[in-house]
């Protein structure tokens, strides 16, 4: 843009080009002084910091397994994570690279916007508007870095680069964890304050509101409350995540949010509607533009999709594990003897919660893909001697036995499948109501009316639960382990495979209990018996048209494999709380001191606990 604006005054006849111009104010007020010109850098902010799906924010957590969802029971991958031998080198997210899409250049981007903008002539209004939206994403970055690795250096102004002089001056210590959060809330709070509710115009969707910055804040503060940050149960810290998640509430529903209730299956349709959808609260815009200068197409719908049909890639295949978390369809867990639903794991797929069929396909399931409502997907084995089997998917069948299904749209055609344009929601409402209720369980607010039952029942006659006693599925009277207990199921299960999972269990420190207590996930498989009558049959012609549940009970076997076939899951708690600063980042600045309990300096380094 500058380039531009330079070329243009080159070429004015109505321009002095010898007159002497301060170039440190010509810049902001050549483009700073434009709110077109503005507009199009925050656009371009807005570009650099998006999440992609999954949460994915190019960090070192999403790019060890491809997905955020193999860090957790979710799926499964194979990474130095949950072998437990990271190094202070495989964590770089605090990277020194001179790169323009590493994250303290894309930070520098926004500093140096935040510096020039602030300088510029542009009205106070549309300026702290504009403000306000750089504010959010610099926090929204810092946190990215704290909830990796504790405190990190505070640089609010973009450095002199060069020369070395400057660099000598622009060494930089870790600030305290306390330090940055204390900022982070500090860039939410302005923008919270100067940002509206709602955009009132409809070709600003997808814009950052006062609401989305405050529900960030609930986010921000609900982990820095929880026991990964505040071992010591600092009720303080509950309270003001409570407080942030309450005014971002109040501040969503002025703006027209909540929960997506449209339809006869809501959790499943939420994805689907874009523009104006009150669930969206933090959302990345995906279009399937004809334009290749307008294309923003995300690629998730072709990468879960099953590869035998000749456009997907089975990616993201969730674990039996994760599968029987779901509860049954009354909300109560499978096998509860007060259930209205019997379970066993050979019909493992019935008359679960809703949201099981909107997130999990298996064999058998119908799955609307490619057009076709009534698909039914099948990955059964059989047997084609006395000690061989084929499965009936002829290319790159589950490793699994399930595929993910969720925000998969059944309309979309395999040739536009490439062109995915279904939007990600990095937040959504039901997490705004989560975070309130995980707050308010914390401050002891149990009662049936309070934010904790109300929460959960909400989102549950969402999902489509059975109404039951008007609980849902939920125990009466839940003592506070109780509670946390059934919120974090919630979360598991509302947000399956939305990037969540890995940091609620972390933040929380059950990953380490729960992956270790695994030991190695596992997967199914479904093997048409050998002696099952017509078995070929089944094959060729009747199984569409079959009953699934004397399919299931009358000609499959049910067994289960090793997901993880060359370790135990080792996740290292507590030293993962906070991961270890690359060696290239300290050389680079020797005030940075590493992270406790990395490269053996026990208590002489930082506190990410301070």
């Amino acid at each position: 843009m500058i380039a531009a604006i330079a070329g243009s005054l080159l070429f004015s006849g109505c321009k002095k080009v010898l007159d002497k111009i301060d170039q440190s104010k010509g810049n902001a007020d050549l483009i700073f002084g434009d709110s077109t010109l503005v507009k199009q850098n925050v656009d371009y902010i807005y570009d650099q910091n998006l999440n992609t799906w999954f949460g994915n924010d190019g960090g070192a957590v999403y790019n060890a397994s491809g997905s955020v969802s193999g860090m957790s029971d979710e799926s499964y991958g194979n990474n130095k994570f949950l072998q437990g031998t990271l190094t202070t080198n495989d964590v770089g997210d605090i990277t020194t690279a001179n790169a323009n899409n590493n994250l303290w250049a894309k930070m520098r981007t926004i500093n140096t916007f935040i510096r020039d903008l602030s300088a510029g002539p542009l009205a106070a209004g549309p300026k702290n508007r504009f403000l306000a939206q750089a504010y959010f994403f610099r926090a929204f970055r810092y946190f990215e870095l704290v909830r990796v690795y504790g405190g990190v250096p505070l640089v609010l102004t973009p450095l002199q680069t060069v020369g070395d002089d400057n660099k000598a001056a622009d060494l930089v210590a870790r600030a305290k964890t306390s330090e940055c959060i204390k900022q982070i809330t500090s860039d939410l709070d302005s923008a919270i304050k100067y940002l509206p509710v709602k955009w009132p115009q409809q070709a600003d969707w997808g814009r950052i509101t006062s609401g989305a910055a405050a529900a960030f804040k609930g986010r921000v503060l609900l982990t820095y409350a929880s026991p990964e940050f505040n071992p010591t149960n600092d009720q303080a810290r509950w309270q003001a995540a409570y407080d942030a998640s309450t005014q971002a509430i109040t501040l969503l529903k002025a703006g027209g949010f909540g929960l997506f209730q449209t339809g006869t299956n809501p959790y499943r349709d939420m994805w689907f509607t874009e523009v104006n959808n009150p669930e969206a609260v933090m959302v990345t815009g995906f279009n399937t533009s004809t334009d290749a200068n307008l294309l923003k197409s995300n690629g998730y719908d072709k990468s879960v999709r099953p590869a035998y049909l000749g456009a997907g890639s089975s990616s993201t295949q969730p674990s039996w594990e994760f599968v029987k978390l779901y509860p049954m369809k009354d909300g109560k867990t499978p096998g509860d003897v007060t259930s209205t639903y019997p379970y066993t794991d050979l019909t493992f797929w019935k008359n679960r919660d809703p949201r099981f069929d909107a997130t999990i396909a298996f064999n058998g399931c119908t799955w609307p893909l490619r057009g076709v409502t009534n698909y039914r997907l099948w990955t059964y084995l059989y047997f084609t001697s006395n000690t061989a089997s084929k499965s009936t998917e002829l290319t790159g069948g589950t490793t699994s036995g399930f595929y993910l299904r969720k925000a998969t749209n059944p309309n979309t055609t395999d040739d536009m499948l490439q062109y995915s344009g279904t939007d990600w929601m990095e937040i959504r409402y039901a997490e705004v109501l989560l975070n309130q209720a995980e707050a308010a369980a914390e401050l002891g607010k149990l009662g049936a009316a309070d934010e904790p039952y109300q929460a959960l029942i909400a989102i549950r006659k969402r999902a489509g639960i059975d109404a039951g006693t008007g609980l849902y599925g939920l125990k009466a009277g839940m003592t506070h382990d109780e509670m946390i207990n059934a919120i974090m199921l919630e979360r598991g299960i509302e947000f399956a495979f939305e990037g969540k999972r890995f940091w609620d269990l972390r933040r929380r420190n059950l990953l380490g209990p729960l992956l270790n207590g695994i030991k190695r996930r596992t997967g199914v498989i479904i093997t048409l018996k050998k002696n099952a009558a017509n078995f070929t049959d089944y094959i060729a012609s009747t199984r569409d048209a079959a009953d699934l549940t004397t399919l299931y009970t009358t000609s499959f076997d049910i067994s289960f494999k090793q997901l993880d076939t060359n370790y135990d899951l080792n996740w290292q708690s507590p030293q993962y709380n906070f991961f270890g600063i690359p060696q290239a980042t300290i050389n680079n600045d020797p005030k940075i001191k590493q992270t406790n309990g990395w490269d053996g300096i026990g208590t002489a380094g930082f506190d990410p606990l301070q």
